[in-house]
């Protein structure tokens, strides 16, 4: 008799889509189950690949996809699933020889990811274990030129012109996301807690630089869609300092694009015309703790 599998079922979150490797022999005992009694899903999704050889099965199928479920939390989106195995009785026989089986799969992907406006791209680093994983979200932040269509080739400012910046998420085949921006802070250093430094967005996203009386900073409404977030900073540098080299650090994250903006998740800007701070998206209300400065800061 062949050793039983280790790990008889295998799981790999990627980008799009989840991807579990069965052992035929699920129940280390020798005895292989049928493929044809192993399902994905609550809709029951059948595998896409078989390989009699090494005993084994393949399933692939969408995050969103075979009745997954998705939770939220303050740091991962979840996708949950699960892979069943209900043995029917072989030839005319109604008797079975093995117990039904469920085994909970789920994906966790990062909700949050600092990015800074060198547009460094995060590496993916896939997770890999028997029942989950974990796959980074693709986060970016560019400086773009004035008419938004293109990535500035310049990172040089004059005083009196404003930056461009925009914040990008590579949803892929999640369900649909709303990029926020949490913090902006300007350093002299790559050390985002380095000092001096200036927070541009606060507060889980209030653009704090538009309250100061000789700024326009604000943020670019409406969106151009819901993984990106646009808007303008005046430049500026340290008082006191020489050095013209600035680096600006963001906080980035997703919420689904159906769940309402909160104090939590937002994009408010402050109008100077008016004097209140309006969200690019949302209620008025959900900006008021911008001015108070009571705004909840996890999530």
């Amino acid at each position: 008799q062949a050793a039983a599998p280790l790990h008889p079922v295998a799981v790999q979150c990627q980008e799009a889509q989840v991807v579990v490797t069965v052992h035929r022999d699920l129940f280390g005992t020798g005895r292989l189950v049928r493929a044809a009694d192993l399902t994905l899903g609550s809709a029951a999704c059948l595998p896409v690949a078989q390989s009699a050889a090494e005993s084994m099965v393949t399933f692939a199928a969408g995050l969103h996809e075979c009745g997954s479920t998705l939770q939220m939390t303050p740091d991962f989106l979840i996708y949950k699933t699960s892979l069943s195995y209900k043995p029917t009785p072989s030839g005319n026989l109604v008797i079975v020889r093995t117990n039904a089986a469920v085994v909970p799969i789920e994906c966790h992907y990062p909700r949050k990811s600092n990015v800074s406006s060198s547009a460094v791209w995060p590496t993916w680093a896939p997770f890999r274990s028997t029942l989950s994983a974990e796959e980074r979200l693709m986060f970016s932040l560019r400086l773009m030129n004035d008419d938004w269509s293109a990535e500035r080739l310049s990172n040089g400012f004059q005083l009196g012109e404003s930056l461009h910046l925009q914040a990008d998420v590579a949803s892929g085949d999640h369900v649909p996301l709303r990029l926020f921006v949490d913090d902006c802070v300007a350093t002299l250093s790559p050390d985002r807690n380095s000092s001096p430094q200036y927070a541009l967005i606060d507060l889980s996203g209030c653009l704090v630089d538009g309250r100061s009386d000789d700024t326009t900073s604000a943020f670019i409404s409406p969106r151009m869609r819901q993984e990106t977030l646009q808007f303008m900073v005046d430049a500026f540098k340290f008082a006191g300092d020489d050095r013209n080299l600035i680096y600006i650090t963001c906080h980035l994250k997703v919420s689904p694009a159906d769940q309402a903006p909160n104090p939590l998740n937002k994009a408010c800007s402050f109008n100077k015309a008016s004097s209140l701070w309006a969200p690019v998206e949302g209620t008025g209300d959900i900006c008021s703790c911008c001015e108070t400065g009571n705004c909840p800061l996890y999530g």
